[in-house]
């Protein structure tokens, strides 16, 4: 286990059960239908467990291209390594989102709505304004990486001897996103993670499904910057206070 190939299959499965989720809640006839924002945020919460648990003993498990600029704006993760990080972000967000088309295909063929059809690949705000709704990603991005960059080992007695938490060590980071989707995401659906959104943007475009719209792309560089921005500034400010 490489740490790309660990970036592509953590990104593949975060995507695979975060999306996945929000099938389940928005499309017709799912067992989960109309079951509401408590069981997407607490789904997406876990899916990011899961990705942790597998890629974080291999690469850290960024997960996403803003966590990966910020640690390499931070001097805590080397910048020749970023663009191929990046991408194997992007293709694992890429087949996660083709595996929840693949499961809830009949699903997505028997939604009529074109917006609940694009919800299960992709962010939209719920008040469009553009401005507005980069500050939303940026800020909810920021109190993501922020908060990480302070996050501490598990240790015991005086002499700070480290505890092994094995895979329980991921419970920081899922309690973290769950924490931001319920208080920060109602207004853009917190992508918080560009790899997130335009991996599965391009997968909705190129996908088979019945009776859909089109990409939104007017409003698609908002989860990917809005991001970035956040990261860079949670970074900067981390810099400063060290």
């Amino acid at each position: 286990m490489y740490p790309y190939l660990a970036e592509f299959i953590g990104t593949a499965l975060l995507l695979l059960l975060g999306n996945g989720v929000v099938a389940n809640v928005v499309l017709h006839q799912t067992k989960g239908n109309s079951s509401g924002w408590i069981v997407i945020t607490t789904g997406w919460a876990l899916a990011v467990f899961v990705g942790v648990v597998f890629a974080g003993p291999y690469s850290g498990a960024h997960l996403n291209p803003a966590v990966t600029i910020a640690l390499a704006t931070a001097g805590k993760f080397n910048w020749t390594d970023v663009p191929l990080f990046i991408a194997m972000q992007m293709l694992g967000a890429m087949l996660g989102t083709t595996l929840v088309w693949l499961n809830y295909k009949d699903h997505l063929n028997n939604t009529p709505d074109k917006g609940l059809q694009r919800a299960v690949f992709c962010t939209e705000p719920a008040i469009r304004n553009i401005w507005r709704n980069f500050i939303c990603e940026a800020t909810g991005t920021f109190v993501l990486l922020f908060t990480i960059f302070y996050f501490t080992n598990a240790e015991v007695g005086p002499e700070k001897t480290p505890m092994g938490l094995g895979s329980l060590g991921a419970l920081p980071v899922m309690l973290l996103v769950w924490s931001i989707g319920l208080s920060l995401g109602g207004t853009t659906g917190y992508a918080i993670n560009p790899a997130r959104d335009l991996g599965p943007r391009i997968m909705y475009a190129l996908l088979p499904i019945k009776g859909k719209g089109h990409s939104d792309w007017n409003y698609s560089w908002v989860p990917v910057f809005g991001p970035v921005a956040g990261a860079v500034l949670a970074a900067s400010l981390y810099l400063l206070l060290k």
